[in-house]
């Protein structure tokens, strides 16, 4: 990739923070990459397509960076869920084969599996000798007839964040638009009620989540044409230009995905959320609005009081228990005010939140939400996470898999919000999970026996104890060295 690409990619308009005096985003510094380079951000961003094979073309080390670590769920194809790599070795390098076996694998991939296309990742030692990554992908198509697509997102280029937009260039500049929807099926046709079509750009679909939201999309007739890119499949991606609306569930992913649909086919688009019941109805309720059906608005505010309603029913019993519970919550993106919106929803009180990987709309979001006063922590190390929790006596650290150590340690309990977790946390169901799974981690009986000083660190009990126990022997003694007197004086 040339250097005035990353750079326009750096500079993506429509990030909040261009419309400053200082536009663009941080250029890369030496040891940037240590979260995650560009390749890893890259792959997390497609690798959830499910029926593509996806070929990491460089080390074998590369292939086990970011493969089948996000928690995403397919509901049919698994293909995705198998790492393929060239391999490239030492002698690879020396001898200029990295071209060669690049060609093989990609032939390998398509007569083992008859994937619907061959995504292939371009990482930094053939980037640095030069293998000419698009040539390849453009003669293998030919030769085979499977789309073959390169991703040029080798780590030095930059961040995770920088990996997640050459991804979603790529799509815009390959995939899209290569082909036309289906035919709406028969049984999503229902007497006046029109069938509108979205996409959902940045959901990965972790632990499931996603399938919570989509029976009521479907009950107002919305069909998701496709999740860029959590139980995705290559033919929805080929689709997307044809979407009405595009809402966009992570904002740092693939903000330019949905500025490029934007100008080149005026779809028009949205960012929101589906955690906490006040943002999945505002995410309904902006669908609505921009599609413009007077009918879909109507029905999606009837469905949206239903849902509400039996929602009140269901969290009642976990508001009683949950009321008042103090939170911690480190986390990003678009994570970092909805999640707040929900644990708010529960009748929690969330003293501090990150904001690493926030956007400067995320962070006005999260002073509208908590004050502003709030704590927002822009490096949340160890040390000063376990600061916070004492401050304020937090209850429960809600946060990614990372610090799930730091909370043991602190004998805190934790929650797992990010990719990691078992379980699905969107639309008005997963809020009941939310609450449900923050009862069960808070009330666990463990806490209060981790939190009992041990034996050892009580020198004063134990020195009394032992007292105790000395004064005792000296009694028995006494007792026993009495008993043949008396028994004499009996005989």
């Amino acid at each position: 990739m040339k250097a005035k690409d990353i750079a326009e990619l750096l500079d993506e308009p429509a990030c909040n923070h261009n419309k400053k005096s200082k536009s663009g985003c941080a250029k890369p510094k030496p040891g940037s990459t240590a979260g995650g380079c560009a390749f890893d951000g890259a792959q997390i961003a497609l690798l959830p397509i499910a029926d593509v094979a996806h070929i990491v073309h460089g080390s074998i080390a590369c292939a086990g960076s970011s493969w089948d670590n996000r928690g995403t769920r397919s509901s049919g194809a698994k293909l995705y869920r198998i790492g393929m790599t060239t391999d490239l070795t030492e002698q690879d390098v020396v001898m200029g084969r990295g071209e060669k076996r690049l060609f093989h694998s990609i032939k390998q991939a398509i007569d083992d599996y008859s994937p619907a296309a061959v995504f292939v990742y371009n990482t930094c030692i053939p980037a640095l000798v030069g293998d000419d990554v698009d040539a390849i992908c453009k003669t293998a198509t030919e030769r085979w007839g499977t789309p073959v697509v390169p991703v040029d997102a080798a780590g030095f280029y930059g961040t995770k964040n920088l990996g997640n937009r050459i991804a979603g260039e790529s799509m815009v500049k390959y995939v899209i638009g290569t082909r036309e929807p289906d035919e709406i099926p028969q049984e999503k046709l229902r007497d006046g009620i029109p069938v509108y079509d979205i996409n959902l750009i940045g959901e990965y679909n972790i632990a499931g989540e996603l399938w919570h939201v989509l029976p009521l999309l479907d009950e107002l007739g919305i069909r998701v044409l496709c999740t860029l890119s959590g139980d995705a499949r290559f033919r929805e991606v080929q689709t997307m230009h044809r979407a009405h609306v595009n809402m966009m569930v992570c904002s740092k992913a693939m903000l330019n995905v949905a500025r490029k649909l934007k100008e080149k086919y005026e779809t028009p688009w949205f960012e929101g959320s589906f955690y906490g019941a006040t943002d999945v109805s505002q995410a309904l309720r902006d669908i609505a609005r921009l599609i413009g059906d007077d009918n879909l608005t109507q029905r999606t505010e009837a469905l949206i009081a239903r849902e509400e309603a039996q929602l009140d029913k269901d969290l009642e019993p976990w508001r009683d228990r949950l009321r008042g519970k103090r939170v911690l919550l480190y986390t990003g993106g678009v994570k970092s005010w909805s999640v707040i919106s929900a644990l708010q929803d529960l009748g929690m009180h969330v003293v501090a939140t990150g904001t690493k990987k926030s956007t400067e709309e995320d962070k006005a979001r999260i002073r509208e939400l908590m004050g502003r006063e709030a704590v927002m922590l822009e490096d949340g190390n160890p040390k000063q996470l376990i600061n916070i929790v004492r401050q304020e006596k937090v209850d429960v650290l809600i946060a990614g898999g990372r610090n799930m150590y730091t909370a043991l340690k602190a004998r805190i309990p934790f929650l797992d919000i990010n990719q990691e977790r078992d379980f699905g946390y969107e639309g008005y169901t997963g809020m009941i999970e939310l609450a449900r799974q923050l009862a069960l981690t808070i009330e666990s009986p463990v806490w209060e026996q981790v939190r009992r000083p041990s034996p050892w660190s009580r020198p004063k009990a134990i020195a009394t104890d032992q007292a105790d126990t000395e004064q005792d022997t000296v009694a028995m003694e006494g007792d026993a060295s009495s008993e043949p007197a008396k028994t004499a004086e009996a005989m």
